[in-house]
């Protein structure tokens, strides 16, 4: 009676044991690829209950979320010779769960060391002005570039971002030196657009006044009006030098 009472024990263990490794459960964003006596099967199973024949079979568990990778700093030479440091984002997802483990070792590795490689390639190829003010141009670029070299191995980027451009100090300066001058052009252009404005409407009161010597007069006692009106003790007054010819010859 004690030896069946073991052979059931050891059965109802090893009935257990085995359902435990079979039966396996995979979160809605899972998949499992199988191999089956080392060979994959051609479709990845999941997400739910699923049976996984152990040891015939072997489950490799692969995450369809997005994965947001951050791209260390990365020392890059621009065209014209401008070192600097770059840092970016990069959001991909496995698509093709059979290739990214077939495929490739380690798909998360492999894509980053595929982002960091392509970011110096691309970024010095263009100069700083385009890094600084094209960033959306450059981020596209380098989106369908690592897109095109991951696609073997069932990951697609979604999106590249270029996070942040540290430039050298003596570089900086020279920018803050360049955005004065060109904000001091602007100031002296528009100062003389309105001086020559000035000069077009002096020259068109001239003209009016010209046609009317009394008008001059008025003009002038208006001017002494405007003067009387601040506190200044000493007035100058202009007298045409026509009344002292008269007088004079009087």
């Amino acid at each position: 009676m004690m030896p069946f009472s073991s052979g059931v024990i050891v059965v109802v263990f090893l009935a257990v044991f085995l359902l435990s490794r079979w039966v396996n459960i995979l979160k809605e964003y899972e998949r499992g690829v199988i191999f089956r006596l080392g060979r994959v099967l051609p479709e990845a199973k999941g997400p739910g209950l699923i049976l996984v024949l152990w040891p015939i079979d072997r489950m490799v568990r692969v995450s369809l979320r997005v994965v947001v990778h951050d791209i260390p700093p990365q020392d890059v030479i621009t065209r014209d010779n401008v070192s600097v440091k770059v840092n970016a984002v990069v959001y991909f997802r496995v698509m093709d769960p059979v290739r990214a483990v077939v495929e490739v070792e380690n798909y998360v590795y492999a894509t980053s060391q595929l982002a960091q490689t392509t970011l110096r390639s691309v970024l010095g190829e263009v100069e700083l002005d385009e890094l600084l003010s094209h960033r959306e141009k450059l981020n596209l670029k380098l989106q369908s570039i690592i897109d095109q070299h991951s696609d073997p191995w069932g990951v697609k980027v979604t999106m590249v971002e270029i996070k942040h451009v540290d430039l050298p100090a003596d570089m900086q300066r020279s920018m803050a030196r360049q955005a004065e001058a060109e904000r001091e052009k602007r100031a002296k252009i528009i100062h003389a657009a309105g001086e020559l404005e000035a000069s077009k409407k002096l020259a068109e009161a001239a003209h009016v006044l010209q046609k009317d010597p009394v008008s001059i007069q008025l003009r002038y006692l208006q001017t002494l009006t405007e003067i009387s009106t601040e506190n200044s003790s000493t007035i100058v007054f202009p007298v045409p030098l026509k009344l002292f010819e008269k007088l004079m010859g009087d």
